[in-house]
């Protein structure tokens, strides 16, 4: 991975790669579309799976901050994981920027994306956080009542929050000082 002025990014430690690569790993986001109703377009389905990666990408690290315990693990995997997408964001930008002519900040994207969800997590006080996420998720695609779009991010949240946890928690077995909860 490069960052935006072409110097080598900093190898990533195996919790961090482990955890990036399944934040951009694309499958569960194609089944998904896949299963969407006949009934949505394609420049829909295009949509859909463009926000589903991106929530995936947020919910991943934001996982890491909300399963792990207080401590230097978490705050070390925390802002490895945020600089390598970070680092993705930079070159996504940079080759987009190059291709439409003018310059774009992926990164900005994804944080205003990130604080939005938050904040509507935070207005639920954890009542639906599935189905806040969902909601957002389909306001976000264009469909705001659409309910399949707002399904198919409720359960790539759920997902993504399980597999996180069981990976940090497989983890945290190696490295009992890094317990989960």
């Amino acid at each position: 991975m490069q960052t935006a002025n072409d110097t080598p990014a900093a190898p990533l430690d195996p919790i961090t790669e482990g955890l990036f690569d399944f934040a951009i790993d694309r499958e569960d986001v194609k089944w998904l579309v896949a299963n969407l109703p006949a009934t949505i377009g394609e420049t829909e389905r295009n949509t859909v799976e463009y926000e589903l990666r991106i929530l995936k990408i947020l919910f991943v690290g934001w996982a890491v901050l909300y399963t792990m315990e207080e401590g230097p693990l978490r705050q070390n995997l925390a802002e490895s994981y945020w600089q390598a997408v970070h680092d993705l964001a930079a070159n996504i930008s940079r080759t987009t920027g190059l291709m439409i002519g003018k310059e774009v900040d992926y990164f900005a994207a994804v944080r205003e994306r990130l604080d939005q969800y938050l904040g509507l997590l935070q207005q639920d006080n954890g009542a639906d956080p599935a189905g806040v996420v969902g909601r957002a998720f389909a306001g976000n695609c264009g469909a705001p009542d659409d309910l399949c779009i707002a399904m198919a991010g409720s359960r790539l949240f759920v997902s993504t929050i399980g597999k996180v946890r069981e990976f940090l928690n497989e983890v945290a077995a190696a490295a009992p000082q890094s317990r989960p909860h």
